[in-house]
């Protein structure tokens, strides 16, 4: 059973854990907040600038079947990354996984933790989903080859491990529909869509 520090507004549902109950800080709870819509909008932006290709990280179109096309147009959002991005031992690995499965799971995947984060409801799967996808795409770079900008810690890893703090400390519950998610009867049955 968690400790509650004595002036912490507690939850009126006893039965269900809230963020007031682990972080009594109001001012700590906003910026969990902050930091947990920050982070799902990288998600959702990567998913819209690639589906649509904005033109940020999808650059301009210059062929047909260009990883820099938009998913909507012909482009291959995990492909190339894949194929091209990825360096280090599993090169090969990541290169032989890559086609339109792949694409379709790394763009639900993003759609998925993007939505989840941003509306702070199932941030446990979230996550889980957000972590191994990070933990992937730094596994695909392999920052241990000399040269990478810090050979064990990159931004891969610290989105993973805000994913992970943000739904270890149900941060989906301030500007979030995460209280409101955890009373659902299913949820409360099965915690890991909390």
């Amino acid at each position: 059973m968690a400790t509650i520090h004595p002036e912490a507004r507690t939850s009126t549902h006893p039965a269900v854990l809230v963020e007031d109950d682990v972080v009594t800080s109001l001012t700590g709870r906003r910026w969990l907040a902050v930091t947990r819509l920050a982070t799902g909008f990288i998600f959702l932006w990567a998913f819209l600038d690639k589906t649509f290709g904005l033109h940020y990280a999808t650059g301009a179109a210059v062929a047909e079947g260009d990883p820099s096309l938009s998913w909507l147009d012909g482009g291959t959002p995990s492909q190339g990354f894949m194929q091209f991005a990825a360096v280090g031992p599993f090169k090969e690995t990541f290169a032989s996984m890559a086609g339109p499965v792949s694409d379709w799971l790394f763009m639900l995947g993003l759609l998925g933790i993007g939505v989840a984060v941003m509306l702070g409801i199932g941030l446990r799967l979230a996550a889980v989903s957000g972590a191994i996808m990070m933990v992937l795409m730094w596994v695909a770079e392999w920052p241990l080859l000399q040269g990478s900008n810090n050979p064990l810690v990159d931004y891969h890893l610290i989105y993973a491990l805000v994913l992970i703090v943000c739904a270890s400390l149900l941060a989906g519950d301030t500007w979030g529909l995460g209280r409101r998610w955890a009373r659902i009867p299913l949820v409360q049955r099965y915690s890991w869509l909390r």
